[in-house]
């Protein structure tokens, strides 16, 4: 259709990189880029944090699950969803700063938005990314590392970097399988959509040499369990409110 569409079309995870460095113009340009994605009220509630610190990428591969690629990777990013400044500038004029799950919500919203914006940035300028959501599995462990101040919450990775391998792009659901008109339809058409998909995904974990027979039981055992369950404390302990 386009070029911008074919790119994110395009989109895959790369797990392994060049040792290249990204250099600065390109990272200030892809912060920029992260900066014009939408944002409720102009409140821009986001914040990355640049690892650099060797020892402290080091230090960051037990916590994300033993993920080597947080160390190896040219370019660390911490997302972060981030009301301090908001907090600050109430405190400074001696007014109340209101604080929910609207406004937690809105941190994150906005923080996973400014992160993909900058994904397809660095994209078009044929770097390589990988989200790393096992950031979450310890937090009291990574604000150790961190010492992220109160109204400052760590959310997810990002590692970037020049790609050092072939990756194919993974099959999704089919778009009549998300996108419904006037009504979300009956659970029977959902589940025929979803079976349509693992006959496409299962074709394509065979090709990746996945064991994974399909979609469906990947996310069955994926829910059988809860995960990470102590975050939503942490979360509150460090300003957050899930009122």
């Amino acid at each position: 259709m386009n070029d911008v569409v074919d790119l994110l079309a395009a989109h895959r995870s790369v797990r392994r990189f060049k040792p290249d460095p990204v250099p600065e113009e390109h990272l200030q340009a892809a912060v920029r880029a992260g900066q014009q994605a939408a944002t409720s009220s102009n409140i821009q509630a986001y914040a990355a944090i640049r690892i650099t610190d060797r020892a402290v990428r080091d230090r960051l591969v037990p916590l994300t699950g033993g993920q080597e690629k947080v160390a190896a990777c040219p370019l660390f990013l911490v997302i972060c969803g981030d009301v301090r400044r908001h907090r600050l500038l109430a405190a400074r004029a001696d007014v109340p700063h209101a604080s929910n799950l609207e406004g937690f919500m809105l941190a994150v919203i906005d923080a996973t938005l400014f992160a993909q914006n900058m994904v397809v940035a660095f994209e078009s300028m044929g770097y390589g990314t990988c989200y790393i959501g096992g950031l979450r599995n310890d937090l009291p462990a990574l604000h150790e590392v961190l010492r992220t101040p109160e109204g400052v919450w760590p959310l997810f990775g990002l590692c970037i970097g020049t790609p050092d391998q072939e990756t194919s792009v993974r099959a999704r659901l089919a778009p009549g399988a998300v996108l419904f008109d006037d009504a979300y339809p009956d659970d029977d058409a959902v589940l025929a959509a979803v079976d349509d998909y693992d006959r496409t995904i299962g074709d394509w974990y065979r090709a990746n040499g996945m064991k994974t027979p399909d979609w469906s039981s990947r996310i069955q055992r994926h829910f059988e369990e809860l995960h990470r369950t102590g975050n939503s404390a942490w979360y509150r302990d460090a300003g957050a409110s899930f009122d």
